[in-house]
C-alpha cells in the first residue's frame, strides 16, 4: 500500500486546527440519474442496512436501485430551493458561522469545512484539503445530537478509513453525540418558545426523530436512550407534562420492525383520540431537509388534517440560528482543551529546518 503523504510540505506553513463538521448527505440534484448512484453509496453501507452483503447486493442492485431513485428524486424536487439541496446550504451556513465565531475568539489558526457521509463534498476530499492546508489537529463533529451507528458510528468509520492511508496522522477528537448538552437543549427549547410567541401553543408538542430498526437498539445501539433523553430535557425547559408531548420515530424503510411509536401512524391516530391541533418538532436533525422539509412538513402534515385533524404545525430545525451556531462552537471549543500553544512562530520553525537540510 502507498500512503498519501505531502512531498512538498513547507516549514514556514503554521499548524491549524481543523474542524470538519458533517451531515449525511445530498445528491447533487433532484433527478432519478443524480439519485441512483448516491442511494447506491448510501444504502450499501454495512452500518445502515445490516444485510449479509450477498443477499443486500441482490436486493439493493435488482430492485431498489431500479424503482427507488425516481420516487426519491420526486420528493427531492419538492425541497430543492434557489440554492439547491437544502442540507448542503445550512450545512455551508454552519460552516461560515462556527468560523467565524472561532476567528473572533481565537485567531486565524482554525480550518473550518463541512463534508458529507455520502454524496459530495466527500469526507475524503475534504480531508486532503484540510490537511494540504497544514492541518495537524482535528475536531470532528458529527452534526447528529444523538449516537446512531448508521449515523454519527458511519462518520467515525469513514474518517478511520481515510486516515488509514495517510502518511502523517493528525491528532484526533471526535464528538460522538450532544444529545444532552445544556446548550443544545435551551437552543432547542427557545426556538420552541419562539413559535409559540407567534403562533400559541397547540394541544400536544410532538417530537419526531429519524427511526432505526428495533433490532439495533436491542443489540446495544443507545439512540433511543439518547432521544428519549433529549425529549425529556427539552420537555422539562419547557416545563410541559408528559399528557402535552410525545416521543415518535419518522421515516422507517423496509419490512422489519423499527423503533415505535411511528410518527405517521401517531399523527393519524390523534384525531380520534380527540387531539386536533399538534406542533411538530425534529430535535434530532441538526438542519432541516428532505426528511423534515417534505416527510414531517408535507406528507405527514396531509395524513394528520386527513385523519380529521385541524391544526398542524412543524417548527422548523435549528440550522444555521445564531443560538445553534453558538452551541456548535461551544461544543467543538470544550474539545480544544490543551491545543491552543503559542501561536507558530514560522520564521524560526523554517530557519531551524534548514539548519538540519531542509529545502524548504
Amino acid at each position: 500500500m502507498k500512503y498519501v503523504g505531502q512531498a512538498d510540505y513547507s516549514h514556514s506553513t503554521a499548524p491549524r486546527i481543523g474542524v470538519l463538521l458533517t451531515n449525511l448527505g445530498t445528491p447533487e440534484a433532484p433527478t432519478a440519474r443524480a439519485l441512483k448512484p448516491y442511494l447506491k453509496q448510501f444504502l450499501w453501507d454495512p452500518r445502515v442496512v445490516e444485510v449479509p452483503r450477498p443477499i443486500w447486493w441482490l436486493i439493493l442492485n435488482g430492485i431498489i436501485l431500479n424503482t427507488r431513485p425516481k420516487r426519491s428524486a420526486e420528493a427531492y424536487r419538492a425541497v430543492w430551493n434557489e440554492r439547491g439541496s437544502p442540507l448542503l446550504a445550512h450545512l455551508e451556513d454552519q460552516v461560515l458561522g462556527v468560523s467565524e465565531r472561532l476567528l473572533a475568539r481565537h485567531g486565524d489558526r482554525f480550518i473550518v469545512r463541512g463534508a458529507m457521509r455520502y454524496g459530495s463534498p466527500a469526507i475524503a476530499d475534504v480531508l486532503t484539503e484540510m490537511f494540504d492546508a497544514g492541518v495537524q489537529k482535528l475536531v470532528v463533529l458529527p452534526l447528529y445530537p444523538q449516537y446512531g451507528g448508521p449515523t454519527t458510528g458511519s462518520t467515525f468509520d469513514e474518517v478511520s478509513q481515510d486516515l488509514t492511508r495517510r502518511r502523517w496522522l493528525p491528532a484526533l477528537r471526535f464528538v460522538s453525540a450532544y444529545h444532552d448538552h445544556p446548550r443544545y437543549i435551551a437552543a432547542v427549547a427557545d426556538s420552541i418558545r419562539a413559535h409559540w410567541a407567534t403562533h400559541g401553543r397547540a394541544q400536544k408538542l410532538i417530537l419526531s426523530y429519524h427511526g432505526m430498526p428495533k433490532r439495533y437498539l436491542m443489540e446495544g445501539d443507545p439512540y433511543h436512550c439518547q432521544c428519549h433523553k433529549t425529549s425529556r430535557l427539552i420537555g422539562e425547559a419547557l416545563e410541559l407534562s408528559d399528557s402535552e408531548m410525545m416521543t415518535t420515530f419518522q421515516s422507517r424503510f423496509g419490512r422489519e420492525e423499527w423503533l415505535q411509536p411511528y410518527t405517521d401512524e401517531t399523527l393519524e391516530a390523534l384525531p380520534g383520540q380527540g387531539v386536533t391541533a399538534v406542533q411538530v418538532v425534529c430535535p434530532g436533525f441538526s438542519a432541516d431537509c428532505l426528511e423534515t422539509i417534505e416527510e414531517i412538513g408535507m406528507e405527514n402534515r396531509d395524513t394528520f388534517l386527513e385523519a380529521g385533524g385541524t391544526r398542524y404545525e412543524y417548527i422548523p430545525c435549528l440550522n444555521a440560528e445564531t443560538g445553534h451556531l453558538d452551541t456548535l462552537t461551544e461544543l467543538v471549543t470544550e474539545e480544544l482543551q490543551g491545543w491552543l500553544g503559542p501561536i507558530h512562530d514560522a520564521a524560526t520553525t523554517e530557519q531551524l529546518a534548514r539548519r538540519l537540510g531542509a529545502e524548504n
